[in-house]
Formats: C-alpha cells, structure tokens, sequence
C-alpha cells in the first residue's frame, strides 16, 4: 500500500471509515464480524483507522479500543468529537447534539480515550463546527488538549475554506474530512486548495459514493434506519436520473481493469498528492477490493472522462437533506 502525509504521520493512502460497523447504513454487524474486519484491515497494511463518538454513540469507538489496543503501535488512530448522543430528556434515548462547547470536548475526549482503551488520540476531528460557538474557541480547546498530551493533531470535518483558514490561526490544522467522490465536488470549490496552502491532509469520507459508485444499489432495500434514506440522491426522480451515468462509468472500470468501487477509489487518489480515500464497510472481501485500488493507475484521458461522466451538472439530487445541509459548513456549487 502506498503512504501519504496526514499532518505529522505517515499512512496508508487508503484508510479504513470505522462507522460502517455499528452506525448508517444498517444494524451492527456482530462483535467476532468487527474484530475480523479490524484485524483484517491491519493485516492487509491499512495504517489509518477513524472512528467518532457519534458513531453507535461510542460502541464504534468500543470496538476498536477493544479489538486494536494491543496494537496501537501499529496505526494512526483518528476519532471526532462536537457531535455526539446526549440523553437529553433524561429517559436514557440517546439523540445526535452537535455540541462544540470546549467543556464538552474536552469530556468528550475523556471519554473517547476510555472507550479507545488509549493514552493518546493521533488525530482529533471537530465533527461539526457548532455555529453557535465560535470556531476559534472550539479549536483553541482542542489545542489544549494537544498541550495536555491528551491528543496529537487536530481536524475538523465539513467546513469551508474560510472556517478552516480562522481556524488554523487559532491552531494548525492537521487534516480536513469531507465527502468526497466523483459524484461530491464541493471541496473541489475552494477546501482543497486550501489544505494545500496551509499544508494539511484532506481526508475524503464516501469516495464511493456512499456506495453508489461501487456497485448495484437498491434504495428500496436499505434497512429502515439506513440514512441515505434521507439522501435526495437516493429518491425519486434523482435516483433514476443519476443510475442512468452507471453504464459507461462500469465500461470505464473495465478499461481501467478494475472493479467499479476501485476506480472510485483511484479516482480520489489520483486527484492530489494530499488526498486520502477513507471508504468503510463491514464485508472483509470489500475491504481487501477497496486496499488494492492504491495500485490502479489511471491515464490522464481517463481521468478527464470520467470528470466529464459525473460531476454536478450530471448529478442529480443534493447530497444531503434541507436540515444536514444546513449543519455544515462546506461550500455550495451554485443550481
């Protein structure tokens, strides 16, 4: 597996998104399925695993505290803090509060460190800018936490250029995450080159497309708590529009002699140097599918085919809800 620079640590260019596991797209899958996964991503030379306390509300955070611990020499551990499940009517029903307060990423992390069974976070995302507080405060208690050895590096997830750039004032920035895939541009409008200028990683989550560029989807399908259920994308009339780019995007695989989901994944690669493809699943045999895309080479002419196929004037649907949109912070390409 080729590495890549994210902040100060060295990784593999293909990481491994710990959510699938426990959080989004179905029911947990068992505990001996996870620790197989985990142990399996280790073994096949993935150094870059990333949780959140959001994900199962801390059991993602469990599990590869509990199965990777004995480890921890090994990878870079990234988590995330500002969004998390809060019992907030005192009746023990945990819902999502982005909460960007530094007392409460600072508790947070506390508690983080339990669940990862770790003295040290590598990699410390703000999940969420809380728009409520001011960006420079939440990151200045992240900083604290780097001072009190608590954490190494700090993140942030789904910002602007311009939050990314107030922030990195207060701190460096080590790495920014966010969506992106052939099918999600908005880095490409400004955040991109932004990490580039400031010298941080750019870390894009779904670079399958939350599974669209990876193989035969079925919305109808998807388990009754799945959130793409409330993706634009995945609904009619957008989910008919866009799976008509489908067939010449798996001609363009096979050129390529590769599977679908791995072209996604070179895709991302081949953008930047600084760019990091983080997919997640739960499917052992989609793991070691999704770690051999680090070996595709791409021509010029396919890239540039594959950018005129599915861009966002070919893709059909916002990427997320009217409310999702509206809690972060990245930018938007004009209708």
């Amino acid at each position: 597996m080729q590495t890549r620079a994210l902040g100060p640590f060295t990784v593999s260019a293909i990481g491994l998104g710990c959510m699938n596991i426990c959080h989004a797209y179905g029911p947990p899958v068992p505990d001996a399925q996870a620790e197989r996964l985990l142990l399996a991503a280790l073994d096949d030379g993935v150094t870059h695993f990333d949780t959140a306390a959001l994900y199962g509300f801390g059991a993602s955070e469990t599990t590869v505290g509990r199965v990777l611990s004995a480890h921890r020499s090994r990878f870079t551990l990234a988590s995330k803090c500002g969004m998390q499940g809060v019992d907030v009517k005192g009746d023990g029903q945990l819902v999502r509060v982005i909460d960007g307060r530094p007392a409460t990423l600072r508790a947070t992390c506390e508690a983080a460190l339990k669940r990862l069974r770790t003295d040290v976070i590598d990699l410390y995302y703000l999940h969420r800018w809380d728009k409520q507080v001011p960006i420079e405060e939440s990151v200045g208690a992240l900083g604290d936490l780097v001072r009190a050895g608590k954490i190494r590096a700090v993140g942030l997830s789904e910002v602007s250029a311009a939050t990314l750039r107030k922030a990195h004032a207060e701190h460096p920035i080590a790495a920014v995450q966010t969506e992106y895939s052939l099918w999600t541009r908005n880095p490409e409008i400004a955040v991109l080159e932004a990490c580039r200028e400031i010298g941080a990683a750019f870390v894009a989550f779904s670079p399958t497309g939350r599974g669209f560029l990876a193989g035969d989807l079925d919305p109808a399908a998807f388990d009754a708590k799945d959130i793409r259920r409330s993706m634009p994308r995945f609904a009619a009339p957008h989910w008919a529009a866009n799976q008509r780019l489908l067939p010449a995007y798996r001609a363009i695989a096979a050129e390529a002699g590769c599977t679908p989901a791995q072209l996604s994944l070179a895709w991302v690669l081949h953008k930047a140097p600084h760019i990091h493809a983080l997919p997640g699943t739960a499917n052992i045999e989609h793991l070691r599918e999704n770690n051999r895309a680090a070996d595709v080479v791409l021509s010029a002419d396919l890239m540039q085919r594959l950018d005129a196929l599915i861009n966002p004037r070919t893709v059909s649907g916002s990427r997320y809800s009217d409310q999702a949109n509206r809690e972060v912070d990245t930018e938007v390409f004009a209708d």
